[in-house]
């Protein structure tokens, strides 16, 4: 590494009380997206008692939002090897090549799986599922349902099967349940969780749930910037507790900016509204001001380029222009297809007050997915004994330094049902059994709730779509300004959030200043080329002691 920003202490765990009441299972998952719904279905198949802990209602995490589709090679002129020599060249030279592998191989199998489960994707005239293209993708290998509602109607089929097992004791759902910290024991193995359950949830305040192994599946961490595709529970909640643990987390700088977001003016915050890439794989294309189509030429893909280029070209393009947003051309789809299409969209944007249909709509770049997160290897461990981690809370090593379009979602269902095959072949082997965990030690205080606006400007500001030393070194310092400030802040899970915010925050900044070059979702005013001589490799985060420790390490040494 070139650069380096001064180390910071980080805190075992956040300020909470102590526990109030507990609770126990086999396997604690957390989060309810397609990822955590599949794992905790699969395993109350195979092991005993299985307790999901979602933060609001299990419909409300990022699954629900994905609107493009999921990716899998089902058409018989597609191939598994396409589909991976699309994922790797998405992935910039840093995807790990058998995770991809285990993606695009058991993908088909496990798409099959959702629809025998009651998912229903659009089909073609002759009924087989129909496939159509997105940005970095060679074929039509898109499965979409409702036209532009994919996710909602995933998340509804889970919700749907778990719903038919719900008076099952071997499982149970705790709702409204914030996770705050990791419990491990004295040698450092995850044993359980504590957690926060508001309001409408079946306990009041915090408390302690213990299990053999706990699987991680809470999401991005989209809310550490002002402006995000994220739903507003994306607070990376998993993501901190895991390195507060002494998890490794890797790859924290390659953040997916998608090109086409919906421009609602200067200063909106908090989630925006996508326009999926699948309505620019139907046809539509990017304009500036002057009615040019600024991506031909740029890329042989030209509007369907793999998306840091595309976000990099809108951001540039914007520079030169002096432009706060270009423009998405859709009108020559004409209205009866759009609305077919893309209900969900269309109805969003006459809303908004914009019609596709007859007018431009205007879109620019805002944070849309975590590419890294907590290191997991090809059966979702993390580098703690008993934690396991799937969806975009993990870094399974499939997206590199950029994820290709409508993999997220395959790579929930293809990982997750790894996990849930892994600890029942282990707890059936005698292995992660019962421990007692560590009584905590340092509580710290918490940054107030009404500093997470600092924080995502600061992250906007320095660590966002284009980034510099200068910036990043900027970004840091105001974060741990903010995190040394004399606080009297109360446990609640607003403050949970924005510390969770800061600390993660604090990792991607070092990572984005330490990575002198661009790749992927990560853009350098000062290093604007590639360098895979220096820079062929990952950064891994890591709490050693109190400090958080930072390391590289090259693509050839870096296998699961």
């Amino acid at each position: 590494m070139t650069a380096h920003l001064p180390t910071v202490e980080l805190p075992r765990y956040l300020q909470a009380g102590d526990p109030g009441w507990s609770t126990s299972a086999d396997v604690i998952v957390v989060g309810s997206g397609i990822a955590g719904l599949t794992c905790a279905l699969r395993l109350r198949e195979r092991v005993g008692r299985v307790l999901l802990v979602t933060k609001t209602v299990l419909s409300a995490g990022s699954t629900q939002w994905a609107q493009g589709g999921i990716a899998a090679a089902l058409d018989p002129e597609d191939s598994p090897q396409e589909h991976l020599d699309d994922t790797l060249i998405a992935g910039v030279g840093l995807c790990d090549a058998d995770a991809v592998r285990a993606l695009v191989t058991e993908g088909p199998v496990r798409v099959r799986e959702l629809v025998a489960l009651g998912a229903e994707f659009d089909r073609a005239p002759g009924g087989d599922i129909l496939l159509t293209r997105e940005g970095g993708h060679h074929r039509d290998r898109i499965a979409h349902a409702g036209g532009d509602a994919t996710g909602a109607e995933i998340s509804r089929a889970l919700i749907a099967a778990l719903d038919r097992v719900k008076n099952d004791p071997e499982i149970e759902v705790i709702e409204h349940a914030l996770v705050v910290d990791l419990l491990t024991d004295a040698e450092g193995r995850v044993c359980g969780v504590t957690l926060h359950v508001i309001g409408e949830g079946q306990q009041g305040g915090v408390g302690s749930a213990y299990a053999r192994a706990v699987v991680l599946a809470t999401g991005g961490l989209g809310q550490i910037y002002s402006s995000t595709t994220n739903p507003s529970v994306a607070t990376g909640d998993g993501m901190a507790a895991a390195l507060r643990a002494g998890a490794r987390l890797t790859d924290l700088e390659f953040v997916q900016f998608h090109p086409t977001v919906m421009y609602l003016g200067e200063g909106a915050i908090g989630q925006q509204p996508l326009i999926s890439e699948a309505v620019r794989g139907e046809g539509a294309f990017l304009v500036d001001d002057t009615g040019e189509r600024f991506m031909q030429g740029r890329h042989p893909q030209a509007d369907l380029a793999p998306r840091d280029v595309v976000a990099r070209a809108i951001v540039a393009r914007m520079r030169e222009s002096g432009a706060e947003h270009v423009w998405l051309d859709a009108r020559h789809l004409g209205t009866d297809f759009l609305e077919r299409r893309f209900p969900s969209i269309v109805t969003r944007c006459r809303e908004l007050g914009c019609d596709p249909a007859t007018q431009l709509i205007p879109v620019a770049p805002a944070q849309h997915y975590a590419s890294g997160g907590i290191w997991s290897d090809l059966h979702g461990r993390s580098s703690i004994p008993g934690l396991y981690a799937c969806g975009e809370t993990a870094c399974t090593g499939v997206h590199g330094a950029n994820r290709l379009a409508s993999n997220s979602l395959l790579e929930g269902l293809v990982f997750a049902r790894r996990i849930a095959e892994d600890i029942a072949d282990r707890f059936a082997a005698g292995d992660l059994m019962a421990a007692v965990p560590v009584e905590p030690d340092d509580d710290r205080g918490l940054l107030a709730a009404d500093r997470r606006r600092a924080v995502q400007r600061a992250m906007t500001s320095g660590s966002g779509v284009v980034r510099s030393a200068a910036a990043t070194e900027e970004t840091h310092a105001a974060l741990r300004a903010l995190l040394a400030e004399p606080s009297s802040a109360q446990p609640t899970t607003q403050a949970w959030e924005t510390t969770n915010l800061a600390h993660l925050g604090l990792a991607l900044t070092a990572a984005a200043h330490a990575r002198a070059e661009t790749r992927g979702g990560h853009e350098r005013l000062d290093f604007p080329e590639r360098d895979d001589d220096s820079w062929l490799g990952h950064l891994h985060h890591v709490r050693s002691g109190r400090e958080l420790t930072m390391s590289y390490v090259h693509q050839e040494d870096s296998g699961r």
